[in-house]
C-alpha cells in the first residue's frame, strides 16, 4: 500500500476506539521513527507522556472537556504532546557546533515561540509515524491545560501543547469524511 495514502490520503480522525491496548514496544517504536523529524536547531522540545493505564486515565479524565471525555476513555492511549520550556539546556547535546543554549536562554520569547511551533511540530511527527506503524489517531485540543499541567507536570517546567488518542480505530463510529480546501483555496506558487 502506498505509505502516502495510509499517512494522509486514507486516514481518519478516530473518535472511538477498539479494546485493543498498545504494547509499550510499539510506543518505543513510535518515539524512535518520530525523534528524526527536523526541529528548529534539532531542539527537540517536544516531551510525550503516553497515558494507557487506567490509573493515569483517571488522573487524567478530570482534565478534558466533557464533551471530549468519552473519546479519550476509549481510547488505549492518550499522548500528552508538552513542551519543555527550558528544552534549551539540553542544547549542548543536540547542537554542539553551536551554542544555541545561551542563544534561547537570553531570548526568552525566541525560546517560547521555537518550544511551541516545534513541539507541535514533534507531534505530527508522532501522529504520521503512529498511522504508517497501524495506529489510528485522535488529536484534540479540549482539555484543561492547567489541570493537565498540575497533574501530570507539577514542578511547571513542562506545558501541554495538545493530545492525541492513539490506538485502533472502530471503524463503525466513522462518519462521512469532511471536505479539505483545494490547491487554488490555499496556495499560491510565486
Amino acid at each position: 500500500m502506498n505509505l502516502l495514502k495510509t499517512v494522509f490520503d486514507e486516514a481518519r480522525t478516530f473518535t472511538s476506539f477498539l479494546e485493543k491496548p498498545i504494547k509499550p514496544a510499539l510506543l518505543h517504536e513510535l518515539y524512535n521513527h518520530l525523534k528524526w523529524g527536523p526541529t528548529s536547531a534539532n531542539s527537540c522540545p517536544a516531551r510525550f507522556v503516553f497515558v494507557t493505564s487506567p490509573a493515569g486515565r483517571d488522573r487524567l479524565l478530570p482534565c478534558i472537556s466533557e464533551t471530549n471525555r468519552a473519546k479519550v476513555a476509549s481510547a488505549p492511549c492518550t499522548a500528552i504532546i508538552a513542551y519543555d520550556s527550558e528544552f534549551f539546556e539540553l542544547m549542548p547535546k543536540l547542537y554542539p557546533p553551536a551554542d544555541f543554549k545561551t542563544i534561547f536562554k537570553s531570548n526568552p520569547p525566541v525560546a517560547l515561540a521555537t518550544a511551541r511551533r516545534n513541539s507541535a511540530l514533534q507531534g505530527a511527527y508522532m501522529m504520521i509515524a503512529a498511522r504508517a506503524l497501524g495506529l489510528d489517531c485522535g488529536p484534540m485540543s479540549g482539555f484543561d491545560a492547567a489541570a493537565l499541567e498540575m497533574e501530570f507536570f507539577a514542578d511547571g517546567r513542562y506545558k501541554a501543547n495538545f493530545i492525541c488518542n492513539l490506538g485502533y480505530g472502530n471503524k463503525a463510529s466513522l462518519h462521512l469524511r469532511n471536505p479539505r480546501l483545494d490547491f487554488d483555496e490555499t496556495c499560491e506558487i510565486v
